[in-house]
């Protein structure tokens, strides 16, 4: 961003107000504050010669640096990330001040279309985890990929798994989703026993304090980065024509789980989505005849008249 002059304490200051609002009421990640903050500091950097504050905004103002965004020859997708910042910020505003009308709210960005993630299919899946494990992180990289298939993990919630976290007895394990959300996720017979062999040779690389339930060469908590490197690795060793990365392994389960079994509720909770248009994005099915299916048929989903 260009050198701008700093910016007046009525703007800036909402703005940390309320990255620490998200930070501690939403619990937000660093990435997600750190982007709030660059896309608001960059809206009032437009905007302070426009008002003399936040709660002085016009709708006007707003639509030219919309417009402004436009000239800059912007993707579609990056706009409505800059203006959806915009957007929550001025509804956290009106929490704390309900008179305040909002300028922001009749400002919409471009259309566009989001690509879908393309998955695996059932053969295809088979074909990858038929690896033949050579040595002991043949044995952890096949545990990732069966665990990551078989209970829909976000690659976050696999690197930060623990061992406290895991209940071979019960097959299931326990993850903190986004926002800090927690949920139990069931784990397959399959994936028990690739972490069966794998928790058998761990000790050789984990330190003795080493909670992680997956390491690296270093000795501990294998990172997001390595994780998708063994995986685009081991997708060339077992012939896989499209790239593998740990994204479509979770696109993979949500896929494969819906067209089984038509439940998008349940597949709604095991991905930890908070809305059913979430869980759509990972879906080829139809969302909206899935979602009719359910309205029509679930006992409580009809309003009361």
């Amino acid at each position: 961003m260009s050198e701008q002059e700093p910016l007046a304490p009525s703007w800036l200051n909402p703005v940390e107000v309320f990255l620490q609002y998200l930070k501690y009421e939403k619990n937000y990640s660093i990435h997600t504050l750190l982007q709030y903050r660059l896309q608001l500091v960059e809206v009032a950097n437009f905007l302070q010669n426009k008002a003399e504050s936040w709660l002085k905004v016009q709708p006007e103002q707003l639509r030219a640096y919309s417009m402004s965004l436009k000239a800059r020859a912007l993707s579609a997708r990056t706009i409505n990330l800059k203006l959806s910042c915009v957007r929550s910020f001025y509804k956290y505003l009106q929490i704390r001040k309900t008179e305040l009308n909002n300028p922001a709210e009749a400002i919409k960005g471009p259309k566009f279309q989001k690509p879908l993630p393309k998955n695996l299919d059932v053969d295809q899946m088979h074909q990858l985890l038929a690896m033949n494990p050579e040595d002991s992180f043949g044995f952890r990289d096949k545990a990732m990929m069966e665990l990551m298939y078989s209970s829909g993990l976000r690659v976050s919630e696999l690197v930060n798994a623990n061992l406290i976290d895991v209940n071979l007895r019960e097959k299931e394990i326990r993850v903190l989703g986004k926002g800090n959300k927690e949920r139990i996720l069931p784990i397959g017979g399959k994936a028990i026993e690739a972490l069966q062999d794998w928790l058998k040779c761990r000790a050789e690389f984990a330190l003795p304090d080493e909670v992680a339930v997956f390491v690296s060469k270093k000795k501990c908590r294998i990172s997001t980065r390595q994780v998708r490197a063994r995986m685009k690795l081991w997708g060339i060793n077992q012939g896989i024509s499209s790239q593998i990365h740990p994204h479509k392994l979770r696109h993979s389960f949500a896929s494969h789980m819906l067209e089984s079994s038509g439940d998008l509720r349940a597949v709604q909770e095991l991905l930890g989505h908070s809305s059913l248009s979430a869980t759509q994005v990972y879906t080829h099915l139809d969302f909206q005849h899935l979602a009719k299916v359910y309205d029509n048929t679930h006992p409580r989903a009809k309003k009361q008249r």
